[in-house]
């Protein structure tokens, strides 16, 4: 009589009695499926010792298991790529339509909050007037940002983040700034999130860089000076 306890095991022997007669009927087996090879542990007895031929394998595993990482880590990063940029078309096609300032600020600040993840948005535009790094916070606080040439990841200072985002400063833990330039002003727009990992500073930028293009050139049929904060 087999007990519960044994049936597994002797399903396990069963199990590889077959596999065993199936690969000696099929002794090219792993000629047609390679891969397979990869994953086996083949003993060579070697007493004590560590065969070479055990550590090229165990080395060429690792090394695969590091790039299927990095391989998932690129398929990701595409696939997020993708998303942003499908969305930031979408965005587009919403603006296109649109010239009422105060329709611009809400429908930018909609998406951004919506479509985009973000907890925090802010766009703000000052004259390019040198005396207004003396008399506006903002402009004093992100003087030498508004000469970048692209956007800017990462986690912001308590301090900017107060000017920025205000009272929703304390939730934001990264944000985004993207310099604005107009044919007569110059700013930024924050997009913030309390996700310390949503805006990283490695983050590849030129999407965030065609937003802000985007945004500039309709804002140059518009006039805003503010959105985003009362």
């Amino acid at each position: 009589m087999i007990t519960q306890a044994e049936q597994p095991e002797t399903r396990d022997e069963a199990l590889e009695a077959t596999v065993a007669a199936y690969l000696q009927r099929h002794p090219d087996f792993f000629e047609h499926h390679p891969e397979i090879l990869i994953t086996l542990r083949i003993p060579h007895p070697t007493g004590d010792a560590v065969s070479l031929i055990e550590r090229q394998v165990r080395a060429l595993r690792q090394e695969l298991d590091t790039e299927r990482q990095r391989l998932g880590q690129l398929i990701a990063r595409a696939r997020e790529y993708e998303s942003l940029s499908t969305r930031l078309h979408a965005l587009v096609l919403k603006l296109i339509a649109i010239n009422d300032p105060e329709q611009l600020c809400e429908r930018l600040r909609e998406t951004l909050l919506q479509e985009f993840r973000a907890d925090a948005v802010t766009l703000r535009l000052f004259p390019l007037d040198p005396e207004a790094a003396t008399t506006d916070p903002l402009t004093a606080a992100f003087k030498d940002f508004l000469a970048r040439k692209h956007a800017l990841c990462g986690p912001l200072g308590a301090d900017k983040a107060e000017v920025l985002f205000g009272e929703a400063a304390a939730s934001v833990r990264t944000a985004a700034l993207v310099p604005i330039r107009t044919a007569e002003r110059s700013g930024v727009l924050a997009i913030g999130s309390s996700d310390p990992e949503r805006f990283r500073p490695e983050l590849g930028t030129d999407l965030l860089d065609r937003l802000g293009e985007i945004i500039a050139h309709k804002l140059n049929a518009v006039t805003i000076e503010r959105c985003g904060r009362d």
